[in-house]
């Protein structure tokens, strides 16, 4: 087992079902255009736990780095993701090991993301807490459409 950058269509498409269980507004098509064209515009990684054999991969992360006036450099976690048959693992945590890793070594001062306010988000509320992250802020959101 190991993290592996998807850089390919076809090692996109074995995040796809971790993606989809994050993002189920988008078909598998939709998903993977959208990935392509965030990491040609917003330099969007997408990383995975690769279990070998061409398997769909079990859990995913993509992100970006950013610089933002309030925190410097910071590495935004866009979508972390786990299979529900799959949670329970140890996967997200691995990712976000790799995710710390890569935010060091790319001399980020922080590490940030959203996520969603109720019960089926309290696993992974959990799982962030106990890798350090707090709970900094309150997310806004007006829809324009």
């Amino acid at each position: 087992m190991t993290v592996t950058i998807a850089r390919t269509d076809a090692q996109i498409r074995r995040c796809l079902p971790a993606v989809l269980a994050l993002r189920p507004q988008f078909s598998p098509e939709q998903a993977l255009e959208q990935i392509r064209f965030q990491q040609t515009e917003d330099r969007y990684i997408l990383a995975f736990i690769d279990l070998g054999d061409d398997i769909d991969a079990p859990a995913a992360v993509g992100y970006r780095i950013l610089h933002l006036l309030h925190s410097g450099k910071t590495l935004y976690i866009d979508d972390l993701s786990t299979l529900p048959d799959a949670r329970g693992k140890g996967y997200a945590s691995i990712l976000l090991d790799f995710i710390i890793e890569q935010a060091r070594q790319a001399g980020c001062q922080t590490v940030s993301l959203d996520s969603g306010q109720n019960p089926a988000r309290y696993a992974a509320h959990r799982l962030y807490l106990n890798k350090g992250f707090n709970i900094t802020s309150h997310h806004f959101h007006l829809s324009l459409q």
